[in-house]
């Protein structure tokens, strides 16, 4: 009965970050599910807002979602809301005190803070919002340094920096439960990694794409297009068991010429394994192999929980695959296989997420998640062009923006039913799941839009392709 209340009766403020704005909600959505709940916002919710009012929902249920997240920034229990300052007070008066009662003992100790979004509050303005509380049946001691029960006052002034009202559009309050994971985009930038290349992947990317697939401990995930082993990290530190495969020997070996500025050469521990070691995560490390995403090695049958991976776009990194168009040309009797270099060819963008969507609906289990990049032309961006499979459901889509004509789409599948082999031909059968070919030009439509325009904001974000 105190569960089905608490779920209920009891409603929670999520405080989110402003940043990757359209990867918070699939990432919520994920890590509720993960406990087997659905996202359930209040009436007002606004996916743009910096606060979310999230209701039938338990205690321990946003708990384990702020020991993941690393799109909010913080939770509270919300004990009063409204347009206006007395409307709060109102609704604080309404709130149940055998739900306040717990907090408020003459036994504990409290602090009151306030935030405020979108406008900068002096001190002497903060105290005086803390003094309009007054009539709060606080009975404890106030201790600033370390309290036993943490409270807010939080002010929304709008998202325009130029046009700051001067009374707030919505105030809340609320107990302070729990801060999310922003920190493990510090702690992990790849600006301290071992082991970096040209294109690896931003650590708080790497985490939203880890919790976009719903990876969990004791999960296995794959990564076809490892590179440095970024997306690895950020599984492994949610206790997954991970491995990859990538077509470039040198990556997959750590050698060859460094990424680092000052750095000429990979140093002899530059690997995926020396990263996950540099985060007490070496356990987790299962191998990576070199191998062409194009040519499956794999046995037949459901392998893993979950596929994570960044494709190459072509732009910082080539699109090949092992093959030629050329008549084959029989080796030498005495070949050993040493020292060889397999002749390449051409991997068109297409062909890439055809084959990609293909392994996934083979070796994911029921309910596994493929995780991916999408890179898009956009002035021809349409819905209809994001690769369809009739065993996987489109889940989430996210832009990142990167220039003013290109952008990646963060796409998020889940596996419905067992792959059949007329599933492989699908995309050549139904008109649905035709591959998208303006993929296949995307690399000379990225420079030929770059060469339109002057200054340096076009060119910042190459980098990340």
């Amino acid at each position: 009965m105190a569960l089905h209340c608490s779920r209920t009766c009891r409603k929670y403020l999520l405080h989110l970050a402003q940043e990757n704005v359209e990867f918070r909600l699939p990432e919520i959505k994920a890590l509720l599910s993960l406990s087997g709940v659905q996202f359930t916002p209040d009436e007002h919710f606004d996916e743009k807002s910096p606060f979310w009012v999230l209701s039938n929902v338990s205690e321990e249920d946003v708990r384990n979602v702020m020991k993941r997240t690393v799109c909010a920034k913080s939770v509270f229990e919300l004990w009063g809301h409204g347009r206006t300052h007395q409307e709060l007070q109102l609704s604080l008066k309404n709130y149940p005190t055998e739900n306040m009662v717990p907090y408020l003992k003459s036994d504990s100790t409290y602090k009151i803070n306030v935030y405020t979004f979108n406008k900068t509050v002096l001190h002497q303005e903060r105290i005086q919002k803390i003094d309009t509380l007054e009539f709060l049946p606080f009975s404890g001691k106030v201790n600033l340094k370390n309290p036993d029960h943490v409270f807010c006052l939080l002010e929304n002034y709008g998202s325009d920096p130029n046009r700051i009202p001067e009374d707030p559009f919505y105030v809340y309050f609320g107990r302070w439960i729990a801060d999310g994971q922003r920190d493990l985009i510090r702690s992990f930038s790849v600006k301290k990694r071992h082991f970096i290349g040209n294109t690896s992947m931003d650590a708080g990317l790497s985490f939203i794409m880890a919790n976009h697939g719903k990876v969990k401990a004791n999960d296995l995930v794959f990564d076809p297009f490892v590179g440095t082993g970024s997306l690895l990290v950020a599984c492994a530190h949610f206790g997954s068991y991970v491995c990859g495969t990538d077509i470039d020997y040198n990556t997959i070996h750590g050698i060859g010429k460094a990424s680092r500025k000052n750095q000429k050469w990979r140093g002899p521990d530059e690997n995926i394994r020396a990263n996950l070691r540099q985060y007490g995560a070496e356990k987790s490390y299962v191998d990576v192999l070199v191998s062409d995403a194009s040519k499956n090695v794999w046995r037949t049958g459901s392998l893993f929980d979950a596929i994570i991976t960044d494709p190459p776009y072509g732009i910082r990194e080539s699109t090949r695959k092992t093959g030629s168009q050329k008549e084959m040309i029989k080796p030498p009797e005495d070949f050993n296989g040493e020292s060889h270099v397999p002749v390449s060819m051409a991997y068109h963008l297409s062909d890439i997420f055809t084959d990609l969507l293909n392994f996934a609906a083979k070796h994911l289990v029921i309910n596994g998640r493929l995780v991916y990049w999408l890179p898009v032309y956009r002035p021809e961006y349409k819905e209809e062009i994001i690769p369809q499979h009739p065993c996987l459901k489109l889940i989430s889509n996210c832009e990142q923006t990167l220039s003013s004509h290109t952008s990646r789409r963060l796409v998020t599948m889940e596996k419905l039913k067992e792959f059949e082999d007329a599933d492989g031909l699908a995309h050549l059968l139904h008109a649905r799941f035709n591959p998208y070919q303006g993929h296949n030009s995307f690399r000379e439509k990225y420079f030929s839009g770059l060469k339109k325009k002057t200054g340096k904001d076009e060119f910042k974000n190459t980098k990340k392709l």
